[in-house]
């Protein structure tokens, strides 16, 4: 068996594999390949390794809608099961669907922190908390890597917001870093993650690609046999990279590695020693993955290093269900409201525009292309079809970015098929290559458009407008671009980029709108084109808006459909232009008028309901005047069946917050994201997320309740907390076990996460007021009494100790906490360390 192999024994193969190298071999092959593949070496029976965004879908190489993807639940939503089983579960769908697309590394999970709310990409982030954070990202990764792809751990380390994330020093001291920061990473690679990603930004004054922390602790230490990938770009220099544990750059060809590196190997700057130990990482992932040229993926199925999961679509899609209502958080519910009694009902509003348009992920590379979504509204209409009759209105409007053409509103005018035509030109116009394609937005082309000789792309469509009147039509991209309707010229300019940031430039580029009078039924000919130049990216779109209805009347529409319902449901959010990747967000209200839109409805309909859909907190300022509201976060693509399953009681909600919910902005501990000279200071230290909002604040020592405390979330039953028991001393370097025993007192069977904390009075070292020491779910029936088995690790005892530069136990006696909650915490024991 290849798995079995003695580390002596892998050495001597790779040796001799090496062997067959010259320096420019050897340094093509840590160069990267291509943009989702590391190079192939036939000397060295090496294929390419094909690597994939993730976290919640394996899009492939191509960003091509018609490449479809499973979606599955957030991070964030993923996190908030506080379920390692099920998150395991959902990281060998991942890997079947890797498989399924020839994919052998998928770039996940992302194992930062919710350092502040405000966050862009939080919604692929798991937790404020590392410990939380670091067990639900182990069991991603064992489920990804059961199957024979590799799973990798990232932004290694301190990425925790995007403003200036190019470019940003994240100012971190030793313990907040080794305690906080450092800690899911370190969970990562005690799982057996086979790849790490360095981050773009720099900690403490030293890029990531460059930084003596690849080498301590990760190599080092904690003793990762794998392989450290750059971020897509993020490798900017030729020397200090290669001297330092960095051991692939991509995307491919890298331009600082190759000749350069090879230039500085040969002047004995870089020793080719450090070479040859990169290329033992790259092949040895190689192996794990099949890549090499005498193993293939059936080998490691054979041969019991991976095993195939092949779960059927119908199973996978069903998993995904489960997964939106495990996820779910009920953070209200007065007078047992939901579930709501299908019985009882004739008629319910659905309002809200997320509530038609399913707000399934956020913006960025980790965007995947589903082949199917159940909108909210399409799984409540289902639920309680021949039961209620279904209406939906709008309420207000949130989109900002204007809206690409869909097989429902156009079709190619070639063939007069539902889609667009898309279509490459030479620098005369002559066409090289035309194809139909499904959506508007076009992120690359599907072919080499360079060996082509393509100078310009273009997308038309036939429009048929369902509604007359002034309709907003665009084109998304930068430098030249033009807009036509018939032989009309609507927009002609040159797009001056104003980033360069790799999202902006590739998935959200810059676009120009403009108004156009239509008359319902007539078709109308749009035709969108842009140059294709390097610095400006390859994305471009051809969108059109109809008409909307004024937004008072749009809003007054809604109100007037919840005052003649039996019940209403109001679905708020965000959307994957208000969190992404590239940037944080600028403000933790929802948007447009939505906040108004609850209010008013809250204020006609006694059984109103309101879904939360977003990826990371907003403010809920109406949330007192509502009888009940859950938190969906971006609940993939069966959302709107998950939804309507908790709605109407098929199943419970069984998400518990992954992060703390502040009530007002001023409120929050940590908010800016924004550097200082291109500083991030970490100044808090170890007090993030719940640990900040437990600190004191100011000279009167007070600090604001959160509107929900980490660990939060109701079910449809009730809990008592009776009785906990916990070893009344433990040795130095021991972990221990707690059991807590708890009640179901209400009429339904329920699951709970039972939490368990520590803290420490009194303390010669700077400590939180509390922190996450261990969990566990139990389940029962009505009236049974269960006790949940809390396994605590030496780790949760410990600080990092900077003079020793190691491990330390203070002495003395710990407060164990158990309940629901950072914030509800019924049960202690004393716990003394020897």
């Amino acid at each position: 068996m290849r798995g079995a192999d003695s580390g002596d024994r892998l050495d001597r193969r790779f040796e001799k594999r090496i062997s067959r190298l010259d320096l420019e071999q050897k340094i093509r092959l840590l160069s990267g390949g291509s943009v989702f593949r590391t190079a192939a070496e036939p000397a060295a029976g090496m294929r390419a390794i094909v690597t994939s965004d993730g976290p919640i879908g394996v899009r492939g190489e191509r960003w091509d809608e018609r490449d479809t993807a499973l979606a599955l639940p957030s991070a964030t939503a993923m996190a908030a099961t506080w379920d390692t089983e099920l998150v395991e579960r959902l990281g060998r769908i991942l890997s079947d669907e890797a498989r399924r697309k020839g994919v052998r590394q998928l770039l996940a999970p992302t194992l930062n922190l919710h350092r502040s709310p405000v966050g862009g990409r939080h919604f692929e982030c798991y937790s404020e908390d590392p410990l939380l954070t670091g067990r639900i990202g182990a069991a991603y990764i064992r489920g990804v890597q059961s199957g024979g792809v590799a799973a990798t751990a990232k932004h290694y380390v301190a990425n925790d917001s995007e403003t200036e994330r190019l470019s940003l020093d994240a100012r971190v001291d030793e313990r907040a870093l080794r305690e906080v920061y450092l800690a899911p990473f370190e969970a990562a690679v005690g799982a057996g993650v086979w790849a790490v990603m360095s981050a773009y930004n720099s900690v403490n004054g030293t890029t990531m690609s460059e930084s003596p922390l690849l080498a301590e602790p990760l190599k080092g230490e904690w003793g990762f046999d794998g392989l450290v990938v750059s971020d897509w770009g993020a490798l900017r220099s030729t020397v200090p990279a290669a001297l330092a544990a960095q051991d692939l750059a991509m995307p491919g060809p890298n331009p600082h590695w190759g000749a350069p590196l090879a230039a500085a190997v040969r002047e004995g700057v870089v020793p080719e020693a450090l070479i040859d130990e990169k290329l033992r990482r790259l092949f040895q992932l190689a192996e794990r993955v099949g890549a090499l040229d005498d193993i293939g993926l059936d080998d490691l199925w054979t041969n019991g290093t991976a095993a195939p999961q092949a779960a059927t679509m119908g199973e996978a899609r069903a998993l995904l269900r489960h997964a939106v209502a495990r996820s779910s958080v009920l953070v209200r519910n007065e007078e047992d409201l939901l579930p709501l009694d299908p019985a009882s009902l004739r008629s319910v509003a659905v309002i809200g525009p997320n509530a038609a348009t399913a707000r399934i992920q956020g913006g960025g590379s980790a965007s995947v292309f589903p082949e199917s979504t159940v909108t909210p509204l399409a799984g409540i209409r289902a639920a309680l079809e021949d039961v209620a009759r279904v209406e939906y209105a709008a309420g207000v409007h949130v989109s900002v970015r204007p809206t690409p053409l869909t097989p429902d509103r156009a079709t190619d005018p070639v063939t007069g098929e539902p889609g667009v035509r898309v279509r490459y030109l030479d620098a005369d116009g002559v066409e090289v290559h035309s194809e139909r394609r499904l959506s508007g937005r076009i992120l690359e082309p599907s072919v080499n458009f360079s060996s082509l000789g393509a100078q310009f792309v273009e997308v038309s469509a036939r429009l048929v407008p369902e509604v007359g009147g002034e309709w907003k039509v665009g084109v998304v991209g930068l430098g030249e671009v033009s807009l036509r309707a018939g032989d009309r010229v609507l927009v002609d300019e040159t797009v001056v980029p104003e980033s360069d940031d790799p999202t902006y430039l590739h998935v959200t580029p810059s676009y120009r709108q403009v108004p156009l009078n239509v008359v319902a039924g007539a078709p109308v000919e749009l035709a969108a084109r842009r140059r294709i130049t390097p610095d400006t990216g390859l994305a471009v779109a051809l969108t059109a808006d109809p008409p909307r209805r004024d937004d008072d009347d749009e809003l007054a529409a809604a109100v007037a459909l919840a005052k003649a319902s039996d019940a209403a449901v109001v679905v708020v959010g965000t959307t994957d232009e208000i969190e992404s990747e590239g940037f944080d967000r600028a403000s933790l209200a929802l948007p447009g008028r939505q906040d108004e839109l609850v209010a008013a409805v809250a204020a006609v309909n006694p059984r109103t309901v309101v879904v939360v859909n977003a990826g990371g907190p907003v403010l809920l300022p109406w949330l007192d005047d509502v009888p009940a509201a859950l938190l969906t976060w971006f609940p993939g693509q069966e959302a709107g069946d998950g939804i309507a399953d908790l709605l109407f009681g098929a199943a419970e909600p069984g998400g518990r917050l992954p992060t703390t919910w502040g009530a007002a902005a001023e409120d929050v501990p940590i908010l800016d994201t924004r550097p200082v000279k291109g500083v991030l200071d970490y100044a808090e230290g170890l007090h993030i997320g719940y640990r900040a909002w437990l600190r004191p604040r100011g000279a009167d020592q007070a600090r604001p309740e959160p509107m929900f405390w980490f660990g939060h979330g109701l079910g449809y039953t009730t809990w008592q907390y009776e009785a906990v028991s916990a070893p009344r001393a433990v040795e130095h370097g021991q972990g221990f076990a707690v059991e807590v025993t708890v009640r179901n007192g209400g009429h339904r069977a329920g699951r709970e996460v039972v939490q368990v904390y520590l803290s420490r009075s009194e303390s010669s070292i700077d400590r939180p007021a509390r922190w996450l020491a261990g969990f566990a779910a139990v389940e029962a029936q009505p009236g049974e009494s269960v006790t949940a088995l809390v396994e605590i690790p030496a780790r949760a005892l410990q600080h990092w100790s900077v003079s020793a530069g190691s491990w330390s136990t203070e002495p003395g006696e710990f407060t164990l906490l158990a309940g629901r909650s950072a914030g509800d915490l019924p049960l202690s024991a004393a716990v003394a360390v020897n």
